[in-house]
């Protein structure tokens, strides 16, 4: 497989020092079959043709480039949003479904296993399952089912069995963990990973099914200001799948600053956090090797983020090696800054994010733009199943 840069995928599926494939003896054989046969399926005139047009038909794509004028006045540069959150299923997940359903088809799968913190892509999953008349299993920290409830009740309705996982924090990781376990007992399943996480080729996989988030942004801005590359780039990272397809096609170019925003939950050093590249160490997380949170003799730190989809203790390792090389700046955003942030962009645009996303709009208060400066902010998803966490905060602010 022929390089694309030094900031994309290699051969052995690494990204710098990152990447790999650390799995059970068992897994080896399907691990292999997906690095032999994505590419050429992905690549195959038939395969683009039914993705793209599911895209256009069936997700609702292109997702608009909206320039937010409020916003912009507030903080004196002018910020584009990409609107993932006005795909069908409400986030950019189903980018990534679409995808991976029709190679799951291709390879003659016929029993899909996900696993979700947010419950955006256990929705996709089980969308797109339902689509194509799959058998779908989702598994969900009982954590993230209490805290993400409307997402859980869309998933049965469209005809997923959803499996509360109850060891552990109860939250992303543990669900992972689960859904890995099934994995090797059911070894003939797809594994339809939601993130640019786990054993290669999964990342390298993942981001390429959500770069169309980028190459839309390139002809969008064209269109709008005249030049396809934004001054900068923000999004959200947890494992990184929405930052992966914001920032594929300018990782090359070096005029776009990339900025990663990930959860400080109640503080970096609070022991309550998510932040990853502050505190994380080279490890092995869900069968890659990547930044971890962990402790001296290598046992994963709990994370802690208000954002159910942000609360995982690595990131993926396209992240880690453009954090290693300094391509990317990565901010810390706490849970009380992500809710203000959250609630401005409400009032300013009439826009609820996602609680992930809104740790990006954090970035705003924290860096200086100049005037001039064109920033892409991703609004990686739509914030209804959020509204059992922003509700207490709007009353706490009215009573004050």
């Amino acid at each position: 497989m022929k390089r694309a840069s030094k900031y994309q995928v290699d051969e052995h599926g690494f990204y710098g020092r990152f990447g790999g494939s650390y799995i059970p003896e068992m897994l080896y054989p399907h691990i292999e079959e997906l690095q032999q046969k994505y590419i050429e399926i992905s690549e195959s005139e038939s395969f683009k043709k039914e993705f793209n047009k599911l895209l256009k038909d069936y997700v609702g794509r292109p997702s608009p480039l909206f320039f937010a004028e409020r916003l912009s006045n507030k903080y004196a540069c002018q910020i584009y949003l990409k609107r993932e959150d006005l795909n069908h299923t409400g986030a950019h997940k189903v980018n990534n479904t679409i995808g991976q359903i029709l190679l799951a088809k291709a390879l003659n799968k016929k029993r899909i296993i996900a696993e979700t913190g947010a419950g955006q892509h256990g929705v996709a999953t089980a969308t797109v399952c339902a689509l194509m008349g799959l058998e779908c299993v989702v598994y969900m920290g009982e954590k993230d089912v209490a805290r993400q409830a409307p997402n859980v009740n869309r998933m049965r309705m469209l005809g997923a069995r959803v499996e509360a996982v109850r060891s552990g924090s109860k939250t992303l990781k543990d669900a992972t963990n689960e859904a890995i376990r099934d994995w090797i007992n059911h070894p003939d399943s797809y594994y339809l990973i939601g993130s640019v996480v786990g054993p290669a080729p999964y990342p390298d996989m993942v981001a390429r099914f959500q770069a169309v988030i980028s190459e839309e942004i390139k002809w969008q801005l064209e269109e709008k200001i005249g030049r396809h590359h934004p001054d900068y780039v923000i999004a959200c990272v947890g494992g990184g799948s929405n930052a992966a397809g914001a920032f594929y096609h300018f990782v090359d170019q070096e005029e776009t600053q990339l900025i990663a925003v990930e959860a400080g939950g109640e503080g970096v050093h609070s022991g309550k956090t998510a932040a990853t590249t502050a505190l994380g160490t080279i490890g092995i997380l869900h069968g890659s090797k990547s930044l971890m949170m962990q402790t001296a003799d290598g046992q994963v730190v709990e994370p802690h983020s208000i954002s159910a989809g942000l609360d995982y203790p690595g990131i993926g390792p396209f992240h880690a090696h453009l954090y290693d090389t300094g391509r990317a700046e990565f901010h810390a955003v706490t849970d009380q800054e992500a809710l203000e942030a959250a609630l401005e962009l409400t009032k300013l645009e009439g826009i609820i994010p996602a609680l992930e996303t809104a740790h990006a709009f954090a970035v705003l208060k924290k860096k200086a733009f100049l005037p001039k400066d064109v920033i892409v902010i991703n609004v990686s998803g739509r914030g209804d199943k959020d509204l059992a966490s922003y509700i207490p905060y709007i009353q706490n602010q009215e009573h004050e």
